[in-house]
């Protein structure tokens, strides 16, 4: 790397929180509390892509955190045929909230490579997730500990990949972008965002998605050695 890395800046969920794992799981708590009978699998396989949509368009500016708590659950269960009162939906989606830290696993790899990391340079969070629950997620997962600040972009009062939420945490990690790297699993919020304002960027793409050649990425999270 041409500059000195003193500081990295990591996307929480799907880059060391691992969402999908840890949605689903609560999910079975919430669906047998609001007694609605639903196969979890087959539901979390028509939620997460939906989810990732309004995720999308929450970063866009074009829904609300309520139109997304809400539109997301509706459009699954309409997906699935299943008929659920809207009351019912609104309680789901408190419920989802208030529960989604009951289980915090991480993906394989993180403790590892942030111990790895740790001594050698100050680690930070940036995230685009509601700023109630993100602290209680690095809390509960036992990774608070590693990181110097954290970045919420709803405390910004904008999201990834808005130059204005990386600013922010370079400012509150006291650093110049060619000090500092991300290292995020999502193209368009945390690399290209990143690297639009001059920050370096690594995509943690697990999920292998298709990206220019000239892009940083690794697959596993202790792939991160190549580069760290």
């Amino acid at each position: 790397m041409k500059h000195k890395i003193t500081d990295i800046f990591f996307d929480l969920d799907h880059t060391l929180w691992d969402f999908d794992k840890n949605s689903e799981l609560t999910f079975g708590i919430i669906f047998k509390k609001n007694t609605i009978d639903v196969d979890l699998k087959r539901f979390s396989e028509i939620y997460q892509p939906i989810n990732l949509k309004y995720w999308k368009l929450y970063r866009e500016e074009k829904v609300t955190k309520s139109n997304l708590r809400y539109g997301r659950l509706k459009e699954a269960f309409d997906a699935l045929d299943i008929v659920v009162e809207d009351q019912v939906i609104h309680q789901l989606a408190i419920d989802y909230i208030d529960y989604l830290t009951t289980y915090n696993h991480v993906f394989d790899g993180t403790i590892e490579i942030l111990d790895y990391l740790k001594p050698k340079y100050k680690l930070h969070i940036i995230t685009n997730g509601f700023i109630e629950v993100q602290q209680t997620k690095l809390e509960k997962s036992n990774i608070s500990h590693y990181f110097e600040t954290v970045t919420s972009s709803e405390a910004v009062g904008v999201k990834k990949p808005n130059a204005k939420v990386f600013h922010h945490a370079l400012s509150l990690a006291n650093i110049k972008k060619e000090n500092g790297i991300m290292i995020g699993d999502n193209y368009e919020a945390d690399i290209l965002g990143a690297l639009n304002i001059g920050l370096d960027a690594i995509c943690y793409n697990y999920h292998n998605v298709t990206l220019e050649k000239d892009i940083k990425e690794v697959k596993h999270l202790l792939d991160l050695k190549e580069f760290l």
